[in-house]
């Protein structure tokens, strides 16, 4: 089923705009300014996360060989952000890059939300690039390869009905994972960022059905989010790897991270 494999795809894909992104952020002043936004300022900058020294050694994967190790602590948490954000932002820029995007999506409002979207994805995962490098860079996890379903980016609903997915999934996934963060940097950090992804998935969801941006009881696989306390899903790694993984060519092992 999972047959559409992102770098064969990227040949046929015009790139450049992702390269232009890419470009923005390695600009020192457009840098800094993303850093400053997010409070990430200490953080990109070498901070020692919790529990990290230079003999952990706990990215060689102990329970699944050739399995890609997310690690332990703090480091972790941050490598299981960075992995699932490496994800999201391969797909939208997929999306932004098909030739057809502007007739599948002919709204010039629906291709700007979209060209938003791939874009913060990009400079949330060339964050957690540069702050686990500069924190932990013998622990980063490699760049991964997204598969995608071979229909996903035929039509708009496949599209979007990914794009929910993803997004749900990535909001469930900060809010599981935030009691696990010890460093109060980047606890502060992830909350400046699920917040981001939430913005897209009430607006995925509104581009989806209009009013669906929070609809009904809680419970992801049942298409709802929020329960009758207002509470958004919070799901464990566990959880959202085993619904991440037929997504990623490599086998991600989540084994070593922390649990509460």
């Amino acid at each position: 089923m999972f047959t559409l494999n992102f770098k064969t795809m990227a040949k046929n894909l015009n790139s450049d705009s992702e390269q232009q992104v890419l470009q923005a952020w390695k600009n020192p002043l457009n840098r800094r300014s993303f850093l400053r936004y997010t409070g990430a300022g200490v953080a990109a900058s070498a901070i020692l996360l919790t529990g990290c020294d230079d003999d952990d050694d706990s990215t060689v994967t102990d329970n699944m060989p050739g399995a890609v190790n997310l690690g332990s602590g703090d480091v972790g948490v941050l490598n299981y952000a960075y992995a699932l954000e490496q994800l999201e932002a391969a797909f939208y820029t997929a999306v932004v890059a098909l030739p057809n995007f502007s007739t599948l999506f002919t709204s010039a409002t629906e291709r700007q939300v979209l060209t938003d979207i791939r874009n913060h994805e990009i400079a949330h995962r060339e964050f957690f690039k540069a702050a686990i490098t500069g924190a932990a860079a013998s622990q980063i996890i490699p760049s991964l390869t997204p598969n995608l379903p071979a229909n996903a980016l035929s039509s708009r609903a496949s599209i979007l009905n990914l794009a929910k997915t993803f997004e749900d999934l990535g909001v469930a996934a900060y809010n599981g994972a935030g009691k696990l963060i010890t460093n109060p940097t980047y606890l502060g950090i992830a909350g400046k960022i699920v917040s981001v992804e939430a913005r897209h998935a009430a607006e995925i969801r509104d581009m989806i059905e209009n009013g669906t941006f929070a609809s009904g009881a809680a419970g992801i696989t049942a298409g709802n989010i929020v329960d009758a306390n207002g509470l958004d899903v919070a799901l464990t790694p566990t959880q959202v790897l085993a619904a991440a993984q037929p997504f990623i060519r490599e086998t991600i092992n989540g084994n070593n991270l922390p649990t509460n």
